[in-house]
């Protein structure tokens, strides 16, 4: 398959930046979409199109009953996906540099230059790579745990073929650019992404094992599981939720916290975290409306409350949800995994007031939730994940 690139997103993006009155804001958009994106998409281009002859046996691997890990944000979707992903000889997942780097060439190079490194020069580089690692993520794991060997959000792999939820970190223009309603987008729009993300999966499991099931975890995602399904029909649902006077708000603040080392203007901010607003009204009503819609879809919920009092307990539950058995070891590993989980409590508390919303628009809002889940019945301070815990 040919390697994705959304051209329409593309110059949309390149015009937003040259209108961007901000004017260093506008340069570091206009050389990162002029100068990186062109020199990085083709040569992932070219690779990607070298994987179907180097790899002739790429094209007999199935992406078959894939798991979709999706939820609001800070909702415990990492912590969730990070447990499941223990069961390495069940699942397969994109690790952070395997995101940035779709092509099945690409990921096999790499992986030899670790093994080289390691016979070769003692892991020097390695060492060197994690020193990076440190200074480009070490300020905001307690947040939430990054590294490039750690398995992150597969809509980071759409990143250079300018179809990743990614690009609003960088460009911020809520209302303009729209990676979240999947589910409006024209039919031959859609089935375009996900086929390419197919590809992509599909180069992933070659590398980890044809036979393991694909474990996703997207938070923005959950804006597109109808779309998801439609292209998946075989998929399986693990929707994470928990209070969200806790994780909008949560969300709003560490968006706004990076758009504004931008220098925008509040009045502007405000438009966009109003918009963001709105959109986790859908992140939290979709997923749980379309299992609902396709109840031969095997799906589970997990609620934040139990994944932190009972971690084994809750990921013994999603299996058994999603009809998959659990082997002895892994149970043995996720009861050591979940007394650790445990340790760590803090708490933090937000005002509404800060992002523009007024009143109780959340329970407004989400009030049918509030019945189903009994948030109203939780008391004390909420209690924020363990560093390395989850933003997503």
């Amino acid at each position: 398959m040919i390697f994705f690139f959304d051209f329409a997103n593309y110059r949309k993006m390149i015009s937003l930046a040259w209108n961007e009155k901000i004017p260093a804001a506008r340069y570091y958009f206009l050389a990162i979409l002029c100068l990186a994106v062109p020199l990085v998409s083709t040569f992932h281009a070219l690779c990607f199109f070298l994987d179907g002859i180097l790899f002739p046996r790429l094209w007999q691997v199935k992406v078959e009953a894939p798991v979709f890990m999706v939820g609001h944000a800070r909702s415990g979707t990492t912590l969730t996906h990070r447990l499941m992903s223990g069961d390495e000889g069940r699942f397969s997942s994109f690790l952070l540099y395997e995101c940035y780097f779709p092509s099945l060439l690409q990921k096999k190079l790499i992986r030899l230059g670790i093994a080289l490194d390691q016979q070769w020069l003692g892991g020097r580089l390695a060492r060197r790579v994690r020193a990076w690692e440190e200074r480009r993520y070490g300020a905001h794991r307690h947040m939430h745990e990054m590294g490039l060997t750690i398995p992150e959000e597969d809509d980071i792999s759409l990143y250079y073929s300018m179809a990743s939820g990614f690009w609003i970190t960088k460009m911020p223009y809520m209302g303009d650019l729209d990676f979240y309603h999947m589910n409006d987008w024209p039919e031959k729009r859609r089935r375009r992404y996900n086929a390419f993300y197919r590809e992509c999966v599909r180069r992933q499991l070659y590398l980890n094992g044809p036979n393991k099931i694909h474990l996703a975890k997207n938070p923005l995602w959950a804006g597109r599981v109808a779309s998801l399904l439609e292209s998946f029909p075989d998929a399986r649902f693990v929707v994470n939720v928990r209070d969200p006077r806790e994780t909008i708000p949560s969300l709003l603040k560490l968006v706004r916290s990076g758009w504004g080392q931008m220098g925008w203007e509040e009045e502007k901010m405000r438009n966009c975290l109003r918009i963001l607003a709105e959109q986790s009204w859908h992140s939290y009503q979709h997923p749980l409306e379309c299992l609902e819609a396709n109840p031969s879809t095997p799906g589970a919920v997990v609620d934040y409350r139990e994944l932190i009092s009972d971690p084994a307990a809750t990921i013994e539950n999603v299996y058994r949800e999603l009809d998959l058995p659990m082997s002895d070891a892994f149970r043995h590993r996720l009861q050591g995994e979940g007394k650790r989980e445990q340790k760590h409590k803090t708490s933090h508390s937000y005002s509404l007031a800060e992002f523009g919303l007024e009143g109780d628009v959340i329970r407004d809002q989400l009030g049918d939730l509030f019945e189903r889940f009994q948030w109203d019945a939780q008391s004390g301070p909420p209690a924020e994940p363990a560093a390395g815990g989850e933003p997503g």
